[in-house]
């Protein structure tokens, strides 16, 4: 009789969702899969371990928290990678299809940074239960796999979007910034790993060559986010769970500040003193005002997420958008607030991660419960154009007077 009732509420559903989970992994149902966007969920858990190890304030009653989100966040991406692993074994023609397809292949460049997240995550809190060494050596390794995994997907899928995806006008959205930004993550990942490179030659080539990642992946974001903006301009929202990427244009904003404010601590003894200092103040220079289009682009996300939310808005896992992004801005604010000593900046990198845990609570829940019903498992329909669009007269609109209007 249960098991009528079950099938009757999901009728793909094989028993509890953790077999349906375990046939997800085993590759034995052929109707799941995993796609490189779960790996979204690695890096919004793993920016909450990072972003506790360096917060200017309560980072030390916070240690052991970050010690034990780091560990959740490595084992999902333990798990995820050997259930890809089995499932592309399986199924080969699975992330095949998601590297033809137009929005799915921008996830592409999630696996690379979940991996630089866990190498940073690592170096920051992993030597308290593996010891320096073993720590330094996984973050290493960690961290030339997802680099060079990272620029190899800022070069594949721009290229493959240029020459091969056919879309539309109003098409642009924060999903395409996910392939470049790897780059800037492997500068900061790479930022943290300068002081053990070995000195003279080997570490000053490693330290250019992250602020030469920094540069790469800040251009081409910046072109990007100037064409989100253009579609905005133009065409509007769609109103659908694709509305949660435009916070993903806040990661290589506050990504780029962590970086800014990375090289200018480690550049003492990397490079010329001369050249040195250079950094030291360029990390200010750079990253106040790019702090304040953060500011900026947080209430423009804000805002049209509420509005989506009123135009119903289901999940999907877009939501995990809301975490990393929101992660970088509280690594950003803290470089700031470690160069210039202002409390402005203290206090608002603590604001940052309180909305990140609660960015984080959103999605896992939503996730969690996706997993139970076996809806985040299931094949993904044939994807219709999302189309965008402005309804002058929506009444969801905070800053309308509706009232009036009637």
């Amino acid at each position: 009789m249960q098991e009528k009732i079950i099938n009757k509420k999901h009728p793909d559903a094989k028993g509890f969702w953790w077999k349906r989970f375990f046939y997800t992994v085993t590759g034995s149902k052929n109707d799941y899969e995993l796609g490189p966007n779960w790996f979204a969920s690695v890096m919004g858990t793993g920016i909450i371990a990072n972003a506790a190890a360096t917060l200017p304030l309560f980072k030390e009653k916070l240690h052991l928290f970050a010690i034990v989100v780091w560990c959740l966040a490595s084992l999902i991406l333990v798990s995820l990678m050997i259930a890809t692993t089995v499932l592309v074994w399986k199924k080969k023609n699975a992330w095949k299809r998601h590297f033809s397809d137009a929005m799915m292949a921008q996830f592409y460049g999630a696996p690379p940074m979940a991996m630089l997240t866990i190498s940073g995550g690592t170096l920051l809190l992993g030597s308290s239960l593996l010891g320096m060494d073993t720590a330094l050596n996984i973050a290493w390794i960690l961290w030339f796999l997802g680099t060079i995994t990272g620029i190899g997907t800022a070069i594949v899928i721009p290229y493959r979007l240029f020459t091969k995806f056919r879309v539309r006008a109003d098409s642009a959205f924060g999903g395409w910034l996910m392939p470049v930004v790897p780059p800037m993550v492997s500068a900061a990942i790479g930022a943290m790993l300068v002081p053990y490179t070995p000195e003279g030659v080997l570490r000053e080539t490693m330290f250019y060559c992250c602020f030469a990642m920094f540069g790469l992946s800040l251009s081409a974001a910046m072109i990007i986010i100037s064409m989100i903006w253009s579609r905005l301009a133009h065409h509007g929202t769609s109103g659908t769970s694709r509305v949660p990427t435009l916070w993903i244009v806040l990661g290589p904003l506050g990504q780029s500040m962590t970086v800014a404010g990375l090289l200018g601590v480690v550049a003492h003894g990397a490079v010329e003193e001369n050249i040195a200092y250079g950094f030291e103040i360029f990390a200010v220079i750079f990253g106040v005002p790019v702090c304040g289009f953060v500011f900026l682009w947080t209430c423009f996300a804000t805002l049209l997420t509420i509005r989506a939310h009123y135009r119903q808005m289901r999940f999907a896992l877009t939501y995990w958008a809301f975490t990393f992004p929101v992660g970088t801005c509280v690594t950003g604010t803290a470089q700031l607030a470690y160069h210039t000593g202002l409390p402005m900046f203290k206090w608002m990198s603590i604001l940052y991660f309180i909305g990140l845990l609660v960015a984080w609570s959103l999605a896992a829940f939503g996730t969690t419960r996706g997993m139970i019903n076996g809806n985040l498992f299931k094949l993904p329909r044939p994807a219709q154009p999302i189309v965008s669009s402005k309804e002058v007269s929506f009444p969801g609109d905070i800053f309308d007077d509706n009232e009036a209007e009637v």
